[in-house]
């Protein structure tokens, strides 16, 4: 087995400023944009809002922070499998940090994700980053064929319940098979490591001829990328010779699931309107699998908004019942859980800092004693 990347590198910890608050704020002017625009009665959203029955509506919130908890235990068991040591409330913790970063970075489907690789990293040492890497990837492998069954589950009740659209059926065949194609790539270049380091050397190709082979550190990265592919593929074939943590991942992985539909299912309780668990299904699905697709696009305010308002009309509910259970569930599944992210950001950022001017007292005073002997 080829030790992975024994050359001091680290993975850049992506840096916050005022900028990225801006993409929250575009998304959101953009929701209230269209349902403006479509002529939503705003005052009768509030006025619904403000009617809504408190109780279902915060167990809802209580199950949206569960779900997470699960969704990290899913994770961690894959961690666990690859010899990474990581406990449950630092686990959450990590987890929780790359919501945040998921939230305010408009790249969704790699943001989070590769904070948590770098908090690993930093945590466990540099040879931490193939395993962690694939322990993200095959998560992630795992939630798009979920996400992929929910969806042909909520196209199946669609069908009992006669409320099959053309439309809805035909953009839930659209996604399905895009999210297959993408979820079959994904699978290729993680068990085919000769792929994966042509798609290294061409990249680090690239940068030396658009740097004129000017960037001296070239080399070295290009090396130490080639060690982090060999890593995280031997970390790839050992879940492919013991499928048994991938099993047990996706058991819990589906629990959040749960959770999460439950969660919409409340808002729209407290609200007081009777909602097929067949729109539940279909919104919810089509919503995370967009988000899924990891091709960086910014997806986590805005157009979710727009396309749950939308999905839950096309699907027969009033417009002002769509917009209002719209805004209470992303209360909950967005805002809720960026200031819950916040504060593990701030809290992993903080004793991160403390833990470098102990360090850094430790070595003074160790260079103080060396002197006064």
């Amino acid at each position: 087995m080829v030790e992975a990347c024994e050359a001091p590198i680290t993975v850049p910890r992506p840096k916050l400023n005022w900028k990225m608050v801006l993409f929250p704020l575009v998304g959101l002017a953009a929701f209230f944009a269209y349902i403006y625009l479509f002529r939503v009665d705003i005052p009768q959203i509030i006025a619904t809002a403000q009617a809504a029955d408190p109780l279902p509506y915060m167990l809802a919130m209580l199950l949206s922070v569960i779900e997470i908890f699960f969704y990290t235990i899913s994770w961690r068991v894959l961690l666990e499998f690859l010899q990474i040591k990581l406990s449950i409330v630092r686990s959450y913790l990590f987890v929780w940090y790359g919501i945040f970063l998921d939230i305010i970075v408009p790249a969704e489907s790699i943001s989070g994700e590769a904070v948590r690789v770098y908090l690993i990293q930093k945590e466990k040492g540099i040879t931490s980053c193939g395993p962690s890497t694939a322990s993200l990837v095959t998560h992630r492998l795992l939630g798009m064929a979920l996400n992929v069954i929910i969806l042909f589950a909520g196209m199946g009740l669609l069908f009992v319940e006669g409320q099959a659209s053309g439309i809805i059926l035909n953009l839930i065949l659209a996604l399905a098979a895009g999210i297959t194609s993408v979820l079959v790539l994904l699978i290729v270049f993680s068990f085919k490591e000769q792929w994966s380091l042509r798609v290294v050397n061409s990249l680090a190709d690239f940068a030396h001829w658009i740097t004129r082979g000017k960037w001296k550190g070239l080399v070295k990265i290009r090396e130490d990328a080639c060690r982090i592919t060999h890593s995280f593929h031997d970390s790839m074939k050992k879940f492919g010779h013991s499928p048994k943590p991938l099993v047990l991942s996706l058991v819990v992985l589906s629990v959040t699931w749960v959770f999460n539909l439950s969660t919409t299912y409340l808002v729209f309780l407290a609200l007081r309107w009777p909602i097929s668990w067949s729109v539940i299904f279909i919104t919810s699905a089509i919503v995370l699998a967009v988000k899924s697709i990891p091709i960086g696009i910014p997806f986590e305010v805005g157009l979710p908004e727009i396309t749950m308002t939308t999905l839950y009309a096309s699907l027969g509910v009033p417009a002002g019942i769509s917009a209002t259970a719209t805004i209470l569930s992303r209360l909950l599944t967005l805002w809720l859980r960026f200031f819950i992210g916040l504060g593990a950001q701030q809290y992993l950022d903080l004793k991160s800092a403390v833990t470098v001017c102990v360090d850094d007292d430790k070595v003074e005073n160790s260079k103080y004693v060396g002197t006064s002997s």
